[in-house]
C-alpha cells in the first residue's frame, strides 16, 4: 500500500510541473518596402536606423498560446531624410504553457517565448533587407528579461503614482 501512495505522489508530483513547450513557430505578417529605389543607391550610404519592438499575447485554447514579436525597421538616409526601406515582421508561435502562477506566466509570455521567436524574426529581417540589395543588417540580440523587469518597475511605479494621487484626493 505504501508503494501505491509513492506512485500517487510522483503522479500528483509530474503533474504540476511547470511544461513550455513549443507547438508551432510561423511568420504571421511580412512587409518589406523600399519607396526610393533605385535612385537612393546614388546617395552616399549613411543610414538613420529606427527601431520598434513589441510582443503580444493571447490564450488560443487550453493551456495553448500564441506570442507574436513585432518588429519594425525603418532606414532613413541621413543626409536627405529619404527612407531607405521598411521592413515589418511578425514572428508568432504557438506554446503549451501550464503549471506557472500568474507573474510566472506574465514572464513566460513576455520574456522566454519572444526570447524563442527573436532569432527567427531576426533571420527574416536580414534576409529581407539582403533581398533589397541593401546592405547586411544583423540586428542585435535583445535582453527579453531586462525588458520585462523595466515593464515591472513602470507598471508598479504607476500603481505608486495611483495611491498617492487616490490620498491627496481624500
Amino acid at each position: 500500500m505504501s508503494e501505491e501512495n509513492q506512485v500517487n505522489a510522483v503522479d500528483a508530483q509530474e503533474t504540476q510541473q511547470p511544461v513550455l513547450q513549443i507547438q508551432r513557430i510561423y511568420v504571421k505578417d511580412v512587409s518589406f518596402e523600399a519607396p526610393n529605389l533605385p535612385h537612393i543607391f546614388q546617395q552616399d550610404w549613411e543610414p538613420k536606423l529606427s527601431f520598434d519592438l513589441s510582443t503580444e499575447a493571447k490564450q488560443v485554447g487550453d493551456d495553448l498560446y500564441e506570442v507574436c514579436l513585432n518588429i519594425s525597421v525603418e532606414t532613413t538616409m541621413e543626409s536627405s531624410g529619404d527612407v531607405a526601406f521598411i521592413c515589418e515582421v511578425k514572428q508568432a508561435g504557438v506554446f503549451t504553457i501550464s503549471g506557472l502562477e500568474e507573474m510566472q506566466m506574465a514572464h513566460c509570455l513576455t520574456s522566454q517565448c519572444p526570447n524563442m521567436l527573436f532569432p527567427y524574426a531576426r533571420e527574416l529581417v536580414s534576409s529581407l533587407v539582403n533581398r533589397g540589395t541593401f546592405p547586411a543588417l544583423n540586428l542585435s540580440p535583445v535582453n527579453f528579461d531586462a525588458l520585462f523587469m523595466e515593464y515591472l518597475q513602470r507598471q508598479e511605479q504607476a500603481e505608486q503614482t495611483t495611491e498617492e494621487e487616490h490620498k491627496d484626493v481624500h
